[in-house]
């Protein structure tokens, strides 16, 4: 079982990772792509809003109504679709955000930044930046549960999950790099930091491991597989499709949205 869990946990560090790929965006681009994150984003939430419906919703579904009949498995995978809704409602309800963590930000305001900084009190900067970044570290936490769950299923779906959640995380390292440079004037501390907030990924698969894999019966499967499916619902339509209509054009996150649904589509047609 150890050697089954080494892809499933190095694709959720990969997914967390990816928040210094905005830190290194932050000071090395001259300036935002803006169009380019608009359809990357849209193509995240078309990977993931096409996965969990066609395959982990549907393999929870299976999985459920041949162990507890058809209604009652029915009536359980649905319930669980939800609960996972409102664990990421609840998390967005009760984590402070000085700011919004999911709010698009741009390359050009570090430069802006270090003008404007000089007017606004530095330990509110470095209190802001902190806590986006404990807010992302705790969305990322049960991201990291559902890219683990889906690659311990499936590897391809966890590959396509995992890269998914990955583009969604660059701009979180956007998020958190600016304001704590902003604060500190320290780029070590802006990546150390940023580098915690994704560190919180691979933590949400370290604790799945250690916590659920000693009771993964059949029904306790298809109950996390629906949860997985409800949390990547939610991100989808919460954050990752409201940030790529803020970074571009409507069409722009729109073209995106249906090249990752045909994307995803095809990989799982040529890898079933």
């Amino acid at each position: 079982m150890a050697s089954n869990i080494i892809l499933p946990f190095l694709l959720a560090l990969f997914a967390g990772l990816a928040t210094l790929i905005g830190f290194a965006i932050t000071f090395i681009a001259k300036s935002t792509n803006r169009k380019l994150l608009s359809f990357s984003l849209g193509l995240s939430a078309g990977v993931m809003v096409y996965v969990a419906f066609v395959e982990i919703f549907n393999e929870a579904r299976v999985i459920l109504t041949e162990n507890m009949g058809h209604q009652k498995g029915l009536l359980i995978t649905v319930v669980f679709f939800f609960a996972g809704m409102a664990l990421i409602a609840i998390i967005d309800r009760f984590v402070p955000k000085f700011g919004n963590p999911h709010e698009a930000h741009m390359v050009e305001e570090v430069e802006q930044g270090v003008h404007e900084s000089a007017c606004i009190k530095k330990p509110k900067l470095m209190k802001m930046g902190v806590m986006t970044a404990i807010a992302i570290a705790v969305h990322n936490f049960p991201e990291g549960i559902a890219t683990f769950m889906a690659a311990l299923e499936n590897p391809t779906l966890g590959i396509a999950i995992a890269t998914a959640i990955a583009i969604h995380n660059i701009p979180e390292g956007i998020a958190v790099s600016i304001p704590i440079f902003y604060a500190s004037g320290s780029r070590k501390k802006a990546f150390w930091i940023t580098l915690l907030s994704g560190l919180a990924e691979p933590l949400g698969a370290l604790v799945t491991y250690l916590i659920l894999m000693p009771f993964l019966s059949p029904v306790v499967m298809g109950c996390v597989f629906a949860v997985v499916a409800g949390i990547m619902i939610y991100i989808s339509f919460d954050e990752l499709l409201p940030g790529a209509h803020e970074y571009g054009e409507h069409h722009i996150a729109l073209y995106g949205l249906i090249s990752g649904m045909a994307v995803m589509a095809l990989s799982l047609i040529l890898f079933a």
